[in-house]
């Protein structure tokens, strides 16, 4: 019964971490004016990027998605 409450509670941490990422990713978007590509923009205390670097790298190969920090100049 233990391992099944631990398994669980990791399975959730997972699903809460996946849905905050896509939760910053949609709130965070912004189509640069110089290429009209869409990108991720991240704070530029670069905790979050680093937070979801894992789910950048898969999101980025499935859709393409850019990623930059701080705001394009």
């Amino acid at each position: 019964m233990k391992l099944k409450q631990i398994i669980l509670s990791i399975a959730f941490l997972i699903l809460i971490y996946i849905g905050s990422y896509f939760t910053f990713r949609r709130m965070h978007i912004e189509i640069w004016e110089k290429d009209n590509r869409k990108y991720v923009i991240f704070p530029e205390s670069k905790v979050f990027y680093y937070l979801f670097r894992p789910l950048l790298l898969i999101d980025g190969k499935l859709t393409n998605m850019q990623f930059h920090i701080g705001q394009h100049r």
